[in-house]
């Protein structure tokens, strides 16, 4: 058999073809690739916003199980704290005045205490406690005369944070196993 020789235009040609040939099979693979990884990474958003959706959910449910779980214990105490009887307990009141919600409030004739519940409480909690003291006044004008008192209470507490909470005056409130214990000694009136 006989091989021609191609001329060199003829041999460029079919290089240019062939390569044209390379590129549009490339090309294809290229749009399957990038349909695969799309619908991948379609796929992988949604899954993230699912899980951050049930993740947000369980973070909800911890932070109602605290409230719960204070409220019904401080009510079921006879609501004594401090060192005085309250005669009224509310949970999660909203001032409107200045935008603030209150988880739990107890008053009487004098004194008014707040104690924000957290699930897990941390050192940045401490100042959203204490702004809750101002908010307080002017949301609710018929305790402005009242002894105020605030609390911070968590299912778990670090020793950096209840020290942070004695410096401000802030009523440590913590679970210990079906009951709560309070420490108040450092106490401050707000």
């Amino acid at each position: 058999m006989e091989t021609k020789k191609l001329s060199f235009e003829e041999e460029i040609r079919l290089f240019m073809e062939a390569l044209k040939q390379s590129r549009i099979e490339a090309e294809a693979r290229m749009k399957i690739i990038e349909e695969q990884l799309g619908t991948s990474s379609k796929e992988a958003e949604a899954r993230m916003k699912k899980v951050e959706e049930q993740l947000g959910g369980i973070g909800n449910n911890n932070g109602y199980f605290a409230e719960e779980f204070f409220y019904n214990s401080v009510k079921k105490g006879g609501m004594n704290f401090f060192g005085e009887k309250y005669d009224r307990i509310m949970k999660n009141i909203t001032g409107l005045v200045k935008p603030d919600e209150y988880d739990i409030v107890m008053v009487n004739g004098k004194s008014a205490c707040i104690i924000e519940t957290k699930y897990k409480a941390n050192e940045k909690h401490i100042e959203q406690v204490m702004k809750k003291a101002e908010t307080f006044r002017y949301n609710f004008k018929e305790y402005k005369d009242h002894t105020l008192y605030l609390g911070l209470a968590s299912m778990a507490f670090y020793k950096e944070l209840e020290e942070e909470c004695k410096r401000n005056g802030i009523a440590i409130i913590k679970q210990v196993g079906d009951a709560i214990v309070v420490n108040y000694e450092h106490l401050k009136e707000y």
